[in-house]
């Protein structure tokens, strides 16, 4: 017999197994499909079509634990009893029957921008609004799944969290010190989970079909395990961005996950519509343990309630004002204690940094004659390329541009944000439209330049930038690729509603990269897009960033000094939901967003409604 067929007959005894027990005393047949990600991978999923002829324009998507894959979501499908709601399943990156090395996948950015690519997806293929669908995620699912809420903001209906692994519990001690400097050393390798059937499920059915399972994949690449790790403690303290309605299960008996942070998340979230379910003496399998169908009994009673209610809709109007990054915000604006070891470690950052020796980095001397946020800063850090007095000198500034987080998350920004630019080009010429484009705060205008590889394809290019040094530098740059022709670049203020409304020719593209984050008052975002909403074509596209988070922000705020008037750098993060629903209110529907690998900064395409 097959290694396939093995599989087959095992989820097929499992099956019958479970619905001798259960109800409904039918098993739905699932449709097997793949779809194609952004980056061309083929992902396997399952489709089960509602039984009920009428369609109930609503759908369920699952995604299933780590090792796992759709085919041991089968009793999940049949046991909810939910006939009229069709539901999906994907096998993701390295598991079941998508193809790749099993247990891997290039990074948890990868796997979280896959959720989003596979929901739009589903509400794309099968004509199901986004405001109907309800995800299910356990253990690694649910993590990704909180993580795509967080970072993405969709606009779903809700969200159903089992067990998720915030924390796994790791026996060894220091073993993910350890496995980090082992990544060092050997790069990637691939970590064999250490949990047995039995400590996952009472149910002697599961526990026999998860021993027999071909398709199960019982490693883990090294780098999605610590990434796992670092994307669960950033969701997990900054669960108040999610205002998403939640459903949290939590396995009272858990041997494989910490129950704290899942506490801890649930305590943060930024929604009126949540409630908690501590599931006594379940092990971490939630979704499949012997008494589960209580945990279908909530799940169903929450969907029902959920669905009988207009979609929840978070206010974001004030929240420069009343939000936990306006409390960040004004605490980063307040002074340490003097004596306090935090902000002695800050100052003796400063003065390291502005003595002769610090300034034998170029980009830390550039950060601090024209402002770290400056747009001399960012093109430095774009070109990526150390300087400085002496082998020192070209040391600290590798470290500095390198082994920076925040300034790799600024390169591969200026990625996404090529990307999109090229995307909206195609865009406009799929629908025979001109392509004008506008940025309106381009700093020197590399990244515009750099992502257009064809510029017969572009009709004309306005670059403006409120600095006049800025402006000298891009026009040397346009010189450069001898692109006067095609390109202008003008002294220009981003947040004058009326000088942007009045730009000609009318642009079909309008770039804004890098500025809203600089800002904490919203009345500005606000003129700028109203100004940009009115210069843009109907059914023209606009492109944004975003920062909904950061790992240094204090360090920042304490050490770096601004652009302005040399005052310190201090941000107040926008959740993606309040930059989201800031372009929206201006008039754009958000279509797509990238994200890096950090969660730091996202770029996203809009179009504007045509009223």
């Amino acid at each position: 017999m097959t290694q396939l067929s093995k599989a087959l007959l095992s989820n097929t005894l499992l099956s019958n197994t479970l619905l001798s027990n259960t109800q409904p005393a039918t098993q739905r047949i699932a449709e097997e499909h793949y779809f194609t990600t952004s980056d061309s991978a083929s992902l396997f999923y399952r489709y089960w079509p509602q039984q009920e002829p009428a369609n109930a324009g609503k759908a369920i998507i699952i995604f299933h634990r780590g090792h796992e894959h759709s085919g041991r979501i089968q009793h999940v499908v049949d046991e909810l009893n939910l006939p009229d709601v069709p539901m999906f399943a994907w096998d993701a990156r390295g598991h079941g029957k998508t193809e790749g090395p099993r247990g891997y996948s290039p990074s948890m950015g990868t796997s979280i921008r896959d959720v989003d690519e596979f929901v739009r997806f589903i509400t794309a293929k099968y004509d199901i609004e986004m405001e109907n669908i309800v995800v299910i995620g356990q253990s690694v699912g649910a993590v990704l799944v909180s993580a795509w809420v967080h970072d993405y903001a969709p606009k779903i209906r809700a969200m159903i969290l089992a067990a998720p692994t915030f924390d796994i519990k790791l026996y060894v001690p220091f073993a993910v010190q350890g496995l980090q400097l082992m990544q060092k050393m050997r790069g990637v390798f691939f970590v064999s989970s250490y949990v047995k059937a039995k400590f996952l499920t009472h149910d002697e059915a599961r526990i026999t079909s998860y021993d027999n399972d071909p398709l199960i994949t019982r490693e883990i690449a090294v780098n999605i395990l610590l990434e796992l790790y670092q994307t669960a403690e950033r969701v997990v303290k900054d669960a108040s961005a999610i205002t998403l309605p939640t459903q949290l299960f939590i396995s009272g008996s858990d041997y494989v996950v910490h129950h704290k942070p899942q506490h801890q998340f649930y305590q943060r979230l930024n929604t009126p519509i949540k409630e908690k379910h501590v599931m006594e003496g379940f092990y971490h399998d939630t979704l499949g343990e012997k008494d589960r169908h209580l945990v279908f009994s909530k799940i169903r009673t929450f969907i029902d309630r959920i669905f009988a209610i207009p979609r929840y809709q978070h206010d974001y109007s004030h929240e420069d004002i009343w939000s936990h990054t306006a409390d960040e915000f004004r605490e980063l604006s307040l002074p340490l204690p003097p004596l306090c070891p935090k902000n002695l470690s800050y100052k003796l950052m400063r003065k390291a940094m502005n003595t002769r020796l610090g300034r034998t980095s170029e980009g830390i001397r550039l950060g601090l004659e024209t402002g770290f946020d400056s747009g001399s800063t960012l093109d430095y850090v774009y070109r990526n390329q150390p300087q400085g007095q002496g082998i020192f000198g070209r040391t600290l500034d590798q470290q500095y541009l390198r082994g920076n987080v925040g300034w790799r998350g600024i390169r591969q920004r200026k990625i996404n944000m090529e990307t999109l630019i090229r995307q909206a080009i195609r865009y406009l010429h799929q629908q025979n439209h001109p392509v004008h484009i506008v940025d309106i705060a381009a700093g020197h205008g590399r990244y515009v330049l750099d992502a257009i590889n064809d510029f017969s394809k572009v009709d004309s290019v306005l670059l403006r930038d409120y600095s006049e040094l800025n402006v000298i530098q891009g026009q040397e740059y346009i010189e450069e690729r001898h692109l006067a022709d095609k390109i202008r670049f003008v002294i220009g203020d981003a947040f004058n509603a009326d000088s942007i409304a009045s730009i000609t020719p009318t642009p079909t593209l309008g770039i804004v990269s890098g500025l809203y984050e600089l800002f904490p008052d919203n009345a500005l975002i606000k003129d700028s897009l109203r100004g940009l909403a009115s210069a843009i074509a109907e059914n023209g596209y606009q492109i944004y960033t975003g920062q909904p988070w950061h790992p240094q922000l204090e360090m920042i705020a304490r050490v770096l000094s601004s652009h302005r008037e040399n005052q310190p750098w201090i941000m107040r993060r926008r959740t993606q939901g309040e930059m989201d629903a800031l372009v929206e209110a201006a008039g754009f529907e958000k279509q797509y967003q990238l994200t890096d690998n950090w969660g730091i900064f996202t770029v996203s395409i809009a179009k504007k409604i045509q009223y």
